[in-house]
């Protein structure tokens, strides 16, 4: 397994000048979604390497040395480029969340990603007071208008589509969110949920985003931390393996967008029984088992493993940097593409 500390091969210049390759001083507009148990230093570093932004996900530290030496290498393996930190606003986390933040100012952080409940004003305080950088990940126009009024510099919007927890149950696809916020916000925004290709990237900024949030294609890539059975049966994904457990049923956190495997079957087996609570489901739902069980032994079957349907893009194990160069040599073709009809010129021939 890579660690992430090799340069990338023909990394592609900037294409597209938007709000968000700006705020973060980035050359593409990608956000890497912040991946439970696998949004490490070596993710996060060949992510900001490859010319987006990665957030280390501080809940995924057990204690603060834990998170504090992910920061030293992350600074490390990024060459000194800026990378971010995620912080969770509702989840139970290990350390207090205000230690979270003041471990990752201490180390230089100056870019956060918050996600869960509306932050707290004196969150958002601090990281603005200290000069950095904070978006916040809602499901919703509603949640983005209060993480707007709340004084949040971005927003990522997450869709339907996306793997994982989009926040709250919502059927509202990604691009048709964008196209809503582009009416609404005042503040720049990404939107993500089932991104795997450039010319959705291209589509993303054509309603009228600065950029997406990608997390199930970068599934498979040589710097993530998990083990190569997981990201075999990540490379032979298709559409049709992506399933939602959970939709309707907030007592149990929401819809979750997984891998259909079979602790997916059981969690769905119980749901048609009529179980409810979380303790019905508790010995299926730990995070520990996805940790364990599939990231570290390889047991793909074991785990509620978010992932998205954009899984079926996945073609191969190969470094992040490489998956971003393809994704936005994908968006180039894509907008030479939307030139030439523009122009009138034919895409392809009438033989």
């Amino acid at each position: 397994m890579q660690d992430g500390s090799a340069r990338p091969e023909g990394q592609c210049g900037p294409l597209f000048d938007t709000a968000i390759t700006r705020l973060f001083g980035i050359r593409h507009p990608v956000l890497a979604g912040g991946l439970m148990w696998l949004a490490d230093a070596p993710y996060v570093a060949a992510v900001v390497r490859g010319g987006g932004m990665g957030f280390i996900t501080s809940r995924s530290s057990p204690d603060l040395p834990a998170f504090q030496t992910q920061l030293t290498r992350c600074r490390e393996l990024s060459g000194g480029l800026p990378f971010g930190v995620n912080l969770s606003t509702s989840r139970h986390t290990a350390v207090p969340l205000m230690d979270y933040l003041d471990a990752a100012l201490a180390a230089g952080v100056r870019h956060f990603e918050t996600a869960g409940r509306a932050p707290a004003d004196d969150l958002i305080r601090v990281i603005r007071d200290s000069g950095a950088i904070v978006i916040h990940k809602v499901p919703t126009i509603r949640h983005a208008l209060t993480a707007e009024r709340l004084g949040v510099h971005a927003v990522a919007l997450v869709g339907m589509e996306c793997g994982g927890h989009p926040g709250i149950n919502t059927d509202m696809p990604a691009t048709l969110g964008g196209a809503i916020a582009a009416s609404r916000l005042r503040i720049p925004f990404a939107i993500g949920g089932g991104i795997g290709t450039g010319g959705q990237i291209l589509a993303a900024l054509a309603v009228g985003a600065d950029a997406v949030v990608i997390g199930t294609r970068f599934l498979a890539g040589a710097e993530v931390s998990a083990h190569p059975a997981f990201k075999a049966r990540m490379v032979a994904a298709g559409e049709e393996d992506s399933a939602v457990a959970f939709a309707g049923k907030t007592a149990l956190g929401g819809a979750w967008r997984v891998l259909d495997n079979a602790t997916l079957r059981e969690v769905r087996r119980r749901e048609a029984a009529g179980l409810a609570e979380h303790a019905d489901f508790a010995d299926l739902l730990a995070g520990s088992l996805s940790r364990d069980a599939c990231y570290r032994d390889g047991d793909v079957e074991r785990g509620m493993l978010s992932m998205g349907a954009s899984a079926c893009f996945i073609d191969r194990v190969e470094p992040i940097g490489a998956i971003i160069d393809r994704l936005m040599r994908e968006a180039a073709a894509a907008r030479a593409r939307l030139a030439r009809l523009a122009a009138g010129q034919p895409t392809v021939s009438l033989g």
